[in-house]
C-alpha cells in the first residue's frame, strides 16, 4: 500500500501543489489556467484516450461484456443521481450547477489518473488498458456529452446561453474532441482498421502532457478560488469516494464479474472526481469554487480510500 501512495498519489499532490504555489506567486493566473485547460481538453486528453483505445483489439473490447455493462450502469447511474441530488436537494442550485456537480462528483478521473493508479497496483497488462478504455468511453463518450447537454440546456433556460432544442446540445457536446475521439477509436477497432504504429509516438508525445498539465492547472485554479468546505463539497466527495465504488462492487459481484476486472473497476470508480469537470466549470464560469473544493478534498481523502477499497474488494471477492 505504501508503494501505491508513494508512486500513484504523492505525484498528484506534488504537481497540484506546484500549480497552487505558482498561482499564489502570480507566475500563472486564471487566464493561463484556462489556456492550459484548453490544451488538455482539446488535445492531450483526446490523444491519450484515442491511442489507448485504438491500440486495442476487437477481442479486447468484446472479451468482457459484463465489464462494459457494469461500468455503464454504475457510472451513469451515479452521474444522474448526483445531478438530481444537487438539482433538487439544494434550492439555490441551478441546473447548470447540478450538471457541473455530476461532471465532477459523478465521474472518475480515469483519463488523467487511470493508468497512473492502476498500473502500480495491477501491473502493465491488457486488462488494465481494457478497464481504462471502457471506463474512459463511458465517462467521455457518454457522461461528458450528457453533462454538457444538461449544462447548455440550463444556461439556455436561465437566459445566459442561447436557447436550444432537441438534440442540438448533445450534437454540440459530441463535436468536442474529448467526446468524439474515443468514439472514433472504438469505431476503428470494431471496423478492423489497424492503428499505424508509426503514428503512436506523435500521439503519445501529446498524450503525455495530459495528466501533469491537468493536475498543474487544477492547482492554479485552486489558488485563485477560495476553498469552500461546505456540505455540498463534502457530499460530493462522499458520493464519489464511497457511493460509486460501493455500487461498482455490489453490481459487479451480482453479475459475477471476473475478480481482477472487478477489483480494477472498484479502484477506478474510487478515483478522485474528474478534472475535466473542473476544466468545464472554469470555462463556463459555473460552480467553480465548490467544485474545486470538492475535488481538492477528494484528492486528499483518496490517499486513504484507495487502499481501503482495494482491501474491501479483495475481501469481498474471496467471501463471495
Amino acid at each position: 500500500m505504501l508503494h501505491i501512495i508513494l508512486y500513484a498519489i504523492v505525484p498528484i499532490v506534488v504537481v497540484m501543489l506546484a500549480g497552487y504555489i505558482s498561482g499564489k506567486k502570480g507566475i500563472f493566473d486564471g487566464d493561463d489556467s484556462k489556456k492550459f485547460n484548453k490544451v488538455v481538453l482539446d488535445y492531450a486528453l483526446p490523444a491519450a484516450l484515442f491511442v489507448s483505445i485504438a491500440s486495442a483489439s476487437r477481442e479486447m473490447l468484446a472479451r468482457d461484456l459484463k465489464l462494459a455493462v457494469v461500468s455503464t450502469v454504475v457510472i451513469m447511474g451515479c452521474f444522474m443521481l448526483v445531478y438530481f441530488i444537487y438539482r433538487y436537494c439544494f434550492k439555490k442550485n441551478t441546473g447548470a450547477d447540478a450538471a457541473i456537480s455530476a461532471l465532477i462528483s459523478g465521474s472518475p478521473t480515469i483519463g488523467f489518473l487511470g493508468f497512473a493508479v492502476l498500473e502500480p497496483i495491477f501491473g502493465t497488462s491488457p486488462s488494465v488498458a481494457l478497464v481504462v478504455a471502457i471506463v474512459g468511453i463511458v465517462v467521455n463518450a457518454i457522461g461528458i456529452p450528457v453533462g454538457l447537454s444538461l449544462l447548455n440546456s440550463s444556461l439556455a433556460e436561465t437566459g445566459t446561453g442561447k436557447r436550444q432544442s432537441g438534440w442540438k446540445p448533445v450534437i454540440q457536446a459530441l463535436e468536442q474532441p474529448v467526446a468524439w475521439a474515443p468514439i472514433l477509436a472504438v469505431v476503428m477497432v470494431l471496423a478492423g482498421i489497424k492503428w499505424p504504429e508509426w503514428l503512436s509516438p506523435s500521439f503519445d508525445l501529446i498524450a503525455k502532457a495530459n495528466a501533469s498539465l491537468a493536475v498543474f492547472s487544477a492547482g492554479i485554479t485552486l489558488s485563485a478560488v477560495k476553498v469552500v468546505i461546505n456540505w455540498q463539497a463534502v457530499l460530493g466527495s462522499i458520493l464519489k469516494l464511497v457511493l460509486m465504488p460501493a455500487l461498482a462492487l455490489v453490481v459487479g459481484l451480482l453479475c459475477h464479474m471476473d475478480p481482477i476486472n472487478l477489483k480494477m473497476l472498484v479502484v477506478a470508480c474510487a478515483l478522485p472526481p474528474a478534472f475535466s469537470g473542473i476544466i468545464i466549470a472554469d470555462e463556463y464560469d459555473t460552480y467553480v469554487a465548490t467544485g474545486t473544493s470538492s475535488l481538492t478534498l477528494s484528492v486528499i481523502l483518496f490517499v486513504g480510500f484507495c487502499p481501503l477499497w482495494l482491501w474491501i474488494a479483495d475481501m469481498a471477492v474471496k467471501i463471495y
